[in-house]
């Protein structure tokens, strides 16, 4: 391996589909895969066994929690999160060994790139466009312990970038797309809610949707990724609409 050690953390929950394009990209790299796995039903242990003799089975806490426990069994200089519906480019796998045999590496987190690709298609604009803190020195790192839309801490010191694409099969299908939208809208609004957030009423909450489109959509050039560019648009209007419905809701003691 290089110049510096590198644990890969991962939680799971049937992800049998999915996860062996996620482990492969990973596998020649990593010191370490530690897997977190909170109850699957499929093969998903069994295929990440094959991997990793670092398996658990877990209770699920919640994003944040989950991922801190992760880290917490991590041992290498740097970590590595990724999700069972992403993987490494060639790229990117290329890019993370020639950093980790480098004598002296002077930032302490690198954004990745990342390429979602769904319904045939790797986006390239409108909120896909974007890079996410994946790749961090583990000394002194943290989650945040949020139910959704956790984000790691990483110790004081300058962010890079990582070249190459994180790709990430978001979606199985359209439906399984309806499922974490609203999972993730409702858990949004739970934890606006536990936060002391308000939603300050349903017609801000329309506003703030249609801001959404237009700012994915146009903003952010969505309509150059064609008509999977205008469903992605759609869809974050919508979650973003239900989760402030959600907070509404959860004010009023409706929920």
């Amino acid at each position: 391996m290089g110049k510096h050690s590198l644990s890969v953390i991962l939680i799971t929950k049937n992800e049998a589909d999915r996860v062996v394009a996620c482990l492969q990209s990973v596998a020649t790299i990593a010191d370490e895969i530690i897997v977190l796995d909170s109850g699957s039903t499929d093969e998903t242990v069994t295929i990440c066994q094959e991997y990793t003799d670092n398996v658990s089975i877990t209770d699920w806490p919640g994003f944040g929690k989950q991922k801190q426990r992760a880290l917490d069994k991590a041992t290498c200089d740097w970590v590595l999160s990724i999700d069972a519906d992403e993987a490494l480019d060639a790229d990117m796998q290329q890019a993370l060994v020639a950093l980790l045999d480098q004598d002296v590496i002077e930032p302490t987190a690198y954004k990745l790139p990342w390429g979602v690709t769904l319904y045939g298609k790797t986006l390239k604009y409108g909120r896909s466009a974007r890079s996410v803190l994946r790749l961090f020195k583990r000394e002194g790192s943290r989650y945040t312990l949020d139910e959704v839309h956790e984000t790691v801490i990483p110790v004081e010191g300058s962010i890079g970038s990582l070249s190459g694409l994180l790709l990430h099969y978001t979606h199985r299908d359209y439906g399984h797309g309806l499922d974490k939208s609203s999972q993730y809208a409702w858990l949004g609004a739970q934890k606006y809610h536990r936060k002391g957030k308000r939603s300050h009423g349903l017609g801000l909450a329309l506003l703030r949707a249609i801001w959404t489109f237009f700012h994915i959509y146009i903003l952010r050039r969505g309509f150059m990724d064609g008509s999977v560019g205008f469903i992605m648009a759609m869809t974050y209007a919508q979650v973003n609409f239900n989760k402030y419905v959600g907070l509404w809701l959860l004010e009023k003691g409706r929920s």
